[in-house]
């Protein structure tokens, strides 16, 4: 019976930096780099598995504002705005460059180990899809 006390109160020591650090994405196609500032949580592209197209470093060709086309996806910001709120960050975006849209997005910890990032629209997770990241 004290194990059953135990695990569901284990779910909720998940501290707010604990997202912090480098986590490798879906298939490895990139590591972000997860970190904090004055409150909020933002991640940044540190890696790409095929870093250049046509022999030089991919840019973020798909931005639909024209002028952040020539920034490079390596140092590019792709998580902003996240809030720690109820063992979950959210309130944030996320930037897909391979298409070039932001969405609504909130991550979980599903362990030491996992992060389920969920990027939606309207406002409502339910009409969004989620990815599990993995701590590098």
């Amino acid at each position: 019976m004290a194990l059953l006390l135990i695990l569901p109160n284990s779910a909720l020591a998940i501290s707010a930096d604990d997202i912090l650090g480098v986590w490798v994405t879906v298939n490895g196609k990139s590591h972000v780099e997860i970190s904090k500032a004055n409150g909020h949580y933002a991640g940044k592209i540190i890696w790409l598995k095929e870093p250049l197209r046509n022999g030089k470093p991919k840019m973020d060709d798909k931005n639909p504002e024209a002028s952040l086309r020539s920034k490079a996806l390596i140092g590019l910001m792709i998580l902003q705005g996240f809030v720690f709120k109820n063992g979950e960050w959210v309130d944030g975006k996320i930037y897909n460059p391979e298409d070039g849209k932001t969405y609504s997005c909130q991550i979980k910890l599903q362990n030491a180990k996992s992060l389920e990032v969920r990027g939606f629209v309207m406002g409502m997770p339910a009409f969004g899809k989620s990815q599990i990241w993995t701590r590098k």
